[in-house]
């Protein structure tokens, strides 16, 4: 997985979710239309063991904050509405089409990859993990298993906060493309000690908040065979400072600008 420029990757966070509604295949459409390089989406298991591609633990967009996904079965979670918010707090952006927007489950998010993006585009799978080890390797399980059923496991990468999790994914399937997330409480800590666990739960990539991302992390990473990804970032600004810091993509909520901003528009 290279950039087809020699820069670096532009990965639409959630999809194009500026001007679409996060996690949606409105969303994931869009920033292939856009031209991104590749998505970012975020997955957790229904109370049926399903993968489905949501951000938040509860529904609190869809007016249901005290609804947990993982206890909601997925027949009930593919009729949520998740995109008329969207409509109303972004009036210049509102589409119809948006207010169709339900929560889908991973397959049928890698049915619209399958058919509609480039033979190189990228897939971040982000696992939102919980607590509890055996339904964090059981979310591990089912992604990959989605990724394997739709033909994609060379253009997935797997990743999350959990680093346990990572080396699972390793375990399951030691040719999986795995990344390590870290925030900036944790990487304020210690730059190397963050490269280390990374090295250490066998991650092929290192996914860092953009507020800790600096030429010396990114030379450590690199030195460590771990090509570095910066999130999240949506200032046009940030395309020369990317190219100094010498990283291997960059995830931004909307694809587009950054990329005219990048001159491959």
């Amino acid at each position: 997985m290279v950039s087809s420029n020699n820069s670096f990757l532009i990965i639409g966070h959630r999809g194009a979710s500026a001007v679409a509604p996060e996690n949606t295949l409105s969303a994931f459409a869009r920033a292939i239309r856009d031209g991104a390089d590749g998505i970012e989406l975020d997955v957790r298991l229904s109370q049926d063991g399903v993968p489905v591609v949501i951000h938040d633990a509860t529904l609190p967009r869809a007016r249901l904050r005290k609804r947990l996904v993982a206890r909601m079965s997925v027949g009930k979670l593919e009729h949520v509405d998740v995109g008329s918010w969207f409509n109303q707090q972004h009036p210049d952006l509102a589409r119809l089409e948006y207010t169709r927007q339900t929560i889908p489950t991973l397959d049928e998010v890698f049915r619209l990859l399958a058919n509609q993006a480039p033979r190189r585009f990228v897939i971040y799978v982000e696992l939102k993990c919980g607590r509890s080890r055996k339904r964090n390797e059981a979310l591990a399980s089912a992604a990959v298993a989605a990724v394997q059923r739709h033909g994609l496991q060379d253009r997935a990468v797997f990743i999350s906060f959990n680093l346990h999790t990572v080396a699972i994914l390793k375990q399951l399937n030691d040719s999986l493309r795995t990344g390590a997330l870290f925030g900036q409480r944790r990487a304020l800590n210690s730059p190397s000690r963050i490269i280390q666990s990374a090295v250490e739960c066998g991650a092929d990539e290192i996914l860092l908040n953009h507020r800790i991302a600096s030429r010396k992390v990114t030379a450590a990473a690199e030195a460590k065979g771990l090509p570095a990804v910066i999130w999240t970032v949506d200032d046009p600004r940030w395309i020369s400072r990317a190219k100094s810091l010498g990283i291997y993509a960059l995830m931004t909520n909307d694809p587009a600008r950054m990329l005219k901003a990048s001159n491959r528009l």
